[in-house]
């Protein structure tokens, strides 16, 4: 059965003011790694759609859940990223984190207390990593989301531009038609040259 999140490890932690941190895009090729920071200035609404893991979601489910959250004055919310060329320099871990805390530091709110989903803690942040956090804590599971639809949004915005890679269909995973199309047409300046695949397709060309 699958778990629905909601605010017991907030109202259980001891602390006031609690931001949800979580990633979008550490497995894809190109792009950014996006992070959504969220804090919950009150934990009892009338009208909260669903907020989940972002990835249980339908698109529609994510954008209707998106647009809660960026337009209720109970929420403050940032979203931040790490280039790809960030993402070479520190490797995707340090750039999730690093994203991460720069969504902390573009909050109004200065978090007491940080719950990041996952099990490390981005530097200079208290709080606990919590493991399958998207789907426990409605803080996380909110960040989710602002961080997934973030991302897709500005891969579709991407793939406007460079339409041969169908970054609006596959959001930069290495798909085998991804994959395909970059053998055909090149690594530009939005690829990740660290990670294996276009690597590899850098030492063969």
């Amino acid at each position: 059965m699958r778990s629905v999140p909601d605010f017991s490890i907030e109202i259980n932690c001891g602390k006031k003011i609690i931001a949800g941190l979580d990633e979008a895009g550490r497995g894809p090729l190109c792009g950014p790694v996006v992070a959504g920071a969220v804090i919950f200035l009150k934990y009892d609404f009338d009208d909260m759609p669903l907020i989940s893991d972002s990835k249980q979601m339908s698109e529609k489910q994510r954008d209707l859940a998106y647009d809660w959250i960026t337009n209720n004055p109970d929420v403050d919310w940032a979203v931040a990223q790490c280039s790809p060329a960030e993402i070479d320099e520190l490797n995707i871990l340090w750039a999730s984190m690093t994203a991460m805390k720069r969504a902390v530091d573009l909050l109004k709110e200065k978090p007491e207390y940080c719950l990041v989903d996952g099990n490390k803690m981005p530097k200079d942040l208290v709080g606990e990593a919590v493991v399958k956090g998207d789907a426990k804590s409605l803080s996380i599971a909110a960040a989710s989301i602002i961080a997934k639809v973030t991302r897709d949004r500005l891969m579709k915005e991407l793939a406007q531009k460079y339409p041969e890679y169908a970054w609006d269909k596959n959001a930069g995973y290495p798909t085998l038609e991804h994959l395909r199309a970059i053998e055909k047409y090149g690594v530009n300046e939005h690829y990740r040259k660290t990670f294996g695949p276009v690597k590899k397709i850098l030492e063969n060309s």
